[in-house]
C-alpha cells in the first residue's frame, strides 16, 4: 500500500474515532440532563473505514504498514463549551494565527520548516468528513476539532507533541474551548505527561535499532 493510501487510512481512523467519542460524550451528557443531544451535523459512525476491512479501536490507534515501521496516532480535541459551536471563519483565523495552513485532504497542517511534505501535526473538524470548506467558512458552526500527529514524523515525537499541545492550549484560550484527550477527558498536566512518556516509549520500542 503506498504512502498516500496509508495517510488516507490514518486520517479516516482518526475521524471515525473522534466522531465516535464526541457522540458518546454528547449522549452521556444528555442522559444526565434529561435533554436530547444536539446533533453536530453527523450521524452515528460505523466502526470501520471504507476499503480498510479493519475495525477501529476505541483506544489510541496504531497501524502497522504491511510489516514495515509501525505507526501511532496521538490525538487531542478542542470542543466548544456548553455543547456550543465555533464559527468556521473564526476557527480558521486562529488556526492560521498559530502557523497552520489549509492543505492535503482539506484540513489544516503545521509543517516543519514550511515543507509541505513534512507534516508535524494536523487539525480536522469533528463534523464528518473532517474537512474545512473554505468557501463557506463564515456560515459554518463547528462543534470542535481534532488535533493529531502521526508517529514516526519529521521531528522527534516528544518535540512534536509539545508543539501540538502548545498550539492546542493557545487555541483553547483564544476560542474559549475545552481541551480534551482522545477519550474526551480534560487534558490535565498529569495526563499530558503520561501521553508524552508513551510517545517516548513508542519511539524507543519501534524506532531505535
Amino acid at each position: 500500500m503506498d504512502g498516500l493510501r496509508w495517510l488516507l487510512l490514518l486520517f479516516g481512523v482518526l475521524i471515525v474515532a473522534g466522531v465516535y467519542f464526541y457522540s458518546r460524550k454528547q449522549r452521556a451528557q444528555s442522559e444526565e440532563s434529561g435533554t436530547p443531544p444536539v446533533s453536530p451535523e453527523f450521524s452515528e459512525p460505523i466502526p470501520e473505514v471504507a476499503d480498510s476491512g479493519e475495525q477501529v479501536s476505541q483506544e489510541r490507534p496504531s497501524v502497522t504498514n504491511g510489516g514495515a515501521t509501525e505507526q501511532k496516532i496521538v490525538t487531542l480535541r478542542l470542543v466548544a463549551r456548553n455543547n456550543g459551536a465555533i464559527n468556521g471563519e473564526e476557527l480558521a483565523l486562529n488556526l492560521r494565527g498559530i502557523g497552520m495552513r489549509h492543505g492535503k485532504f482539506g484540513i489544516y497542517h503545521h509543517y516543519e520548516a514550511a515543507d509541505e511534505d513534512k507534516i508535524v501535526f494536523s487539525a480536522a473538524s469533528l463534523v464528518e468528513p473532517g474537512t474545512f470548506d473554505l468557501k463557506n467558512l463564515k456560515d459554518q458552526q463547528i462543534p470542535g476539532i481534532s488535533l493529531f500527529m502521526v508517529l514516526p514524523g519529521p521531528v522527534e515525537g516528544a518535540l512534536a507533541f509539545d508543539s501540538m499541545v502548545a498550539a492546542a492550549r493557545t487555541l483553547s484560550q483564544s476560542l474559549n474551548a475545552e481541551l480534551l484527550d482522545e477519550t474526551g477527558s480534560t487534558l490535565s498536566i498529569q495526563r499530558e505527561r503520561y501521553m508524552r512518556e508513551e510517545i517516548i516509549q513508542f519511539e524507543h520500542s519501534h524506532l531505535v535499532a
